[in-house]
């Protein structure tokens, strides 16, 4: 072998050697004490996964009681950050009473949230998996994760059995909701029928075949109101490109309207949109309001 191949195969062989102790470059045992979690350690990936099986709430699907393991295991993966420390993945089990709780306390810890869906059909109670991503800081971001799952361990705490509705639920004897200080808010005309009124604002989107669709074809962020102008419910769907999802979520978090779905309806289309389903209770105008000023805020994102 010449001397410049030689120097090549050593550096090589070097290379090789060392790149287990490169990729190890995560703090794991800090990571391991900030999540209060035992995690593992892909070097192939350079990813560190700490994982928690929900096995304080016993959960049948189908009507057979479901092994953690077949899908029931919160998770959070690290991994070196490009423009942070350390950037983070995950996917949360929830159970309903748990979602929003834990959301907030997410975006209190700089923690971004991407899905929110079920994964099964007739499951008993009902289970959501919440997708996050976030880049920063170990401290963080672990620190993050942390809190949120002290923040499901208070909620279980306080009511070992899931709840089924949003605090003391809604029963008004009538719909009957003045529709004119909602057009004020919103600066547009109601749908009205029966004493509810509904607000829809279409976004351009071309598909795939080129078409130019728009909010009779489904593109659209919606609100519906219903119940008395002092004791109302609202629900809905808000059209968010990538770059607003957080923005809206955290508008409408922080005036405490409930988050119950985040999901995509369409593929192939430009821009691409999410989907992010919510209920919220109060006075109609207080609810238009947080509606209108999660809409401002969605447009200067934009």
């Amino acid at each position: 072998m010449t001397p410049a191949r030689w120097f090549v195969a050593l550096g090589l062989a070097t290379a090789f050697a060392f790149a287990p102790l490169m990729a190890r470059s995560l703090d794991t045992n800090r990571l391991e004490q900030l999540t209060g979690l035992k995690g593992t350690f892909n070097e192939a990936e350079g990813v560190f996964k700490v994982t928690m099986p929900r096995t304080d709430v016993k959960v049948a699907v189908d009507g057979w009681n479901l092994p953690p393991f077949m899908g029931l295991t919160t998770w959070a993966a690290f991994m070196e950050g490009k423009k942070e420390e350390a950037m983070i993945m995950g996917d949360l089990v929830l159970f309903e009473d748990e979602v929003n709780s834990v959301m907030s306390t997410l975006f209190e810890n700089g923690i971004g949230v991407t899905a929110l869906h079920n994964h099964f059909f007739f499951d008993e109670p009902k289970v959501f998996f919440m997708h996050i991503l976030g880049e920063g800081s170990i401290d963080q971001l672990a620190g993050g994760v942390k809190a949120a799952l002290a923040k499901q361990k208070e909620i279980r705490a306080a009511n070992p059995t899931p709840g089924k509705l949003f605090g003391s639920g809604f029963a008004p004897e009538k719909n009957a909701i003045s529709s004119a200080p909602l057009e004020q808010v919103f600066s547009a005309k109601a749908q009205t029928k029966d004493g509810m009124a509904k607000f829809v604002f279409g976004r351009p989107a071309k598909m795939a075949c080129g078409c130019e669709v728009n909010k009779e074809m489904g593109v659209n962020t919606w609100a519906a109101f219903a119940g008395t102008d002092d004791n109302a419910v609202v629900d809905g769907d808000f059209a968010a490109t990538e770059d607003e999802l957080q923005t809206v979520l955290k508008n409408l978090r922080a005036s405490g309207i409930n988050i119950v779905a985040i999901h995509h309806h369409m593929t192939g289309e430009s821009p691409r949109y999410l989907f992010l389903h919510y209920w919220g209770k109060g006075a109609a105008a207080t609810l238009a309001t947080s509606l209108k000023r999660a809409l401002d805020a969605q447009k200067a994102a934009k």
